[in-house]
C-alpha cells in the first residue's frame, strides 16, 4: 500500500451532478475530501459537474449547496462545468487531430457507452474506427451526426495500471476498455472526457471517490495520458449500503439517504460529519466521538476501509443508531447558549416563540434528557405552554398512595410555595420538610408536584424547572391539579 501523504500541496475535488438532492453517500465523500485538504494544507475545490442538461437541475443545484453549507464545511475554490464548454470540446477536438479518436456515425449510437450483448461486451465500432478521416470529413461536412469516441489501443497487449490509494494495484488490458465516447452526437461531453479535462486544467492531485468509479479510472488514464497531462492520485471510498446489502438508493430508500432528512430531524451538523467519517473511515484508535479538529487530524486515506458500510435503518426509524447516539454525545458537549441557537428552529417550526432568556434557561435541562434536536418540544413543552395539555389524574398519585395522599401532598406544597424563596436550595430544602412533616419518602412527596407542574412523570429536575417556570405558574399549575384530584376521591 502506498504511503498517501502527498509530497506537495493536494488539490482535491467534489465533484457532484446536480441530479437531485445531496445524497449521504456525495456528502461522505466531499467530508473525507475536505478532511484530506484540511489535512494536509491543501485545497479543497467544488465543482458541479452539470453537463447532463436533460437531467440537472436548478432545484437540485440549490440543494445541493443547502447541504454542503449545513455541513458547514467550506470550499476554496468553485467551478460549473457548464461554463468550461468550450475547453472540453477544444480537447476533444484536439485528440481527434491527434487520431486519438474518431467519428461513430451509427445512427442507434447516442455517444453513451454500449452495454454488453449476447455476443459479448461492446468493444467498438470497426466500420467507424476504420473509416479514412476524408470520409469521416466528409460526413461531418454533410450534417451527419456523430459521436466522438477515443481510439483505444488494441492488439498491443498494453495493460492499464494504477495504484489505489485505498484498494492497492489495479489492471486491466487495454484490448478489455471500450472505445468510450468523448462527445455526444449533440455535441455535449461525455462524463468521461469533461471530468479529465477539469481535473487536468485544474490541477487536481488527488482524486478521492466512491468505489463504483474505480472501473472508469482505466479510462481515464487513457485520457490523461492523450491529454498528455500526468494522472492523479487515486483513492476509491467503500460504498455505502443498506442492511440488505443493497447501495443506497435515492429511488429505492427514499429521503433516508438525503442529507436534509437528518437536519431536519435535528441532527447537529458535527455529528453527522463525525457519523459519515466512521463508515468506511477509522482513526485506529477506538475512538468513535471526534470533533472536527480531531477528525482533521487524525485523518489519513490509509484509514479508510475497503469493505463497503452498512447504513442501519429500518421502515420504523429511518435513523442508525450510532448517528442517534452520536448526535446525543454532541449535545451534550455542545456550550449551553449554542445548543440553545441550534434547537430554536425546532421551537418555531412547533409554533412556539421563547424569549431567548427563558429558552437559555430550559436548555441545560433537557439537554441530557434528547437525542435529536427535535426531542426538545416534546420533552419541554410545558415550559412555554399556558395551560398544560389534559393528563390523566391517576399520574399524580404517587406508589403506595391514593388520590387522598396526593392532595394532601398538594396541599402543603401550596401553603409552602407560596412562602418559600424560589432558588434551587430553597426549594430543595422547604419540600423535603415537607415530605418529611408528611412522613413521606421524597420520591412519594415530589411525584404529585411534578405531574402538577410538568404535566408527566417524566421531566426534568425538579426544582430547577420550577425556578424557570416561576412561583405563579407552579401555584397556579398545583391548584388545578388539586381540583382534578377531586374527582378521584
Amino acid at each position: 500500500m502506498p504511503d498517501s501523504t502527498p509530497a506537495k500541496t493536494p488539490r482535491v475535488r467534489f465533484a457532484p451532478s446536480p441530479t437531485g438532492f445531496l445524497h449521504v453517500g456525495s456528502a461522505r465523500t466531499f467530508i473525507l475530501n475536505w478532511l484530506y485538504a484540511r489535512h494536509n494544507h491543501g485545497t479543497m475545490v467544488l465543482r458541479l459537474d452539470d453537463t447532463d442538461v436533460e437531467r440537472n437541475t436548478e432545484a437540485s443545484v440549490q440543494s445541493i449547496f443547502e447541504g454542503l453549507r449545513w455541513l458547514g464545511l467550506s470550499w476554496d475554490e468553485e467551478y460549473k462545468q457548464s461554463e468550461r464548454l468550450d475547453l472540453h470540446r477544444q480537447k476533444a477536438e484536439d485528440l481527434f487531430a491527434k487520431g486519438l479518436a474518431y467519428r461513430d456515425f451509427t445512427p442507434a449510437h447516442s455517444g453513451d457507452d454500449e452495454k454488453s450483448s449476447a455476443q459479448g461486451a461492446w468493444l467498438s465500432n470497426p466500420g467507424m474506427r476504420e473509416l479514412s478521416r476524408e470520409e469521416s470529413d466528409r460526413r461531418a461536412a454533410a450534417g451527419e451526426p456523430f459521436a466522438l469516441r477515443y481510439r483505444v489501443p488494441r492488439g498491443e497487449g498494453r495493460t492499464l495500471r494504477f495504484v489505489d490509494s485505498v484498494y492497492g494495484a489495479q489492471s486491466k488490458l487495454a484490448d478489455e476498455v471500450e472505445d468510450f465516447a468523448l462527445l455526444r452526437s449533440d455535441g455535449m461531453p461525455t462524463y468521461h472526457l469533461a471530468s479529465c479535462v477539469d481535473d487536468a486544467d485544474l490541477r487536481i492531485s488527488h482524486i478521492v471517490r466512491g468505489q463504483d468509479h474505480l472501473t472508469n479510472t482505466f479510462k481515464h488514464l487513457l485520457i490523461f495520458e492523450a491529454l498528455e497531462s500526468e494522472p492523479p492520485q487515486f483513492a476509491h471510498l467503500p460504498l455505502l449500503v443498506a442492511p440488505d446489502g443493497a447501495k443506497l438508493s435515492k429511488r429505492k430508500h427514499g429521503p433516508v439517504v438525503s442529507v436534509t432528512t437528518y437536519r431536519d430531524a435535528g441532527f447537529l451538523p458535527q455529528a453527522f460529519v463525525n457519523f459519515l467519517c466512521l463508515l468506511g473511515w477509522s482513526p485506529k484508535d477506538d475512538r468513535e466521538f471526534l470533533s472536527l479538529d480531531e477528525l482533521t487530524a487524525a485523518f489519513t486515506l490509509e484509514g479508510v476501509n475497503r469493505a463497503n458500510a452498512v447504513i442501519n435503518f429500518t421502515e420504523e426509524d429511518p435513523f442508525d443508531p450510532k448517528a442517534v447516539w452520536l448526535n446525543a454525545e454532541h449535545i451534550r458537549a455542545l456550550p449551553v447558549d449554542e445548543l440553545s441557537r441550534s434547537i430554536k428552529p425546532f421551537w418555531e417550526q412547533a409554533g412556539f416563540h421563547p424569549l431567548p432568556e427563558k429558552l437559555l434557561a430550559v436548555t441545560p435541562l433537557i439537554r441530557e434528557r434528547i437525542k435529536l434536536l427535535r426531542d426538545a418540544v416534546s420533552a419541554a413543552d410545558f415550559f412555554f405552554l399556558e395551560e398544560l395539555a389534559p393528563y390523566d389524574p391517576a399520574e399524580l398519585i404517587p406508589k403506595n398512595g391514593d388520590a387522598a395522599l396526593a392532595c394532601r401532598v398538594l396541599q402543603h406544597a401550596q401553603a409552602v410555595l407560596a412562602t418559600t424563596t424560589f432558588d434551587h436550595d430553597s426549594l430543595d430544602q422547604a419540600l423535603r420538610a415537607a415530605a418529611l412533616h408528611l412522613g413521606l419518602k421524597a420520591g412519594q412527596a415530589f411525584q404529585p408536584i411534578r405531574v402538577a407542574v410538568c404535566g408527566r412523570k417524566n421531566a426534568p429536575p425538579l426544582f430547577e424547572t420550577m425556578v424557570v417556570l416561576g412561583r405563579e405558574l407552579c401555584l397556579a399549575r398545583i391548584r388545578k391539579a388539586e381540583e382534578n384530584l377531586q374527582s378521584l376521591i
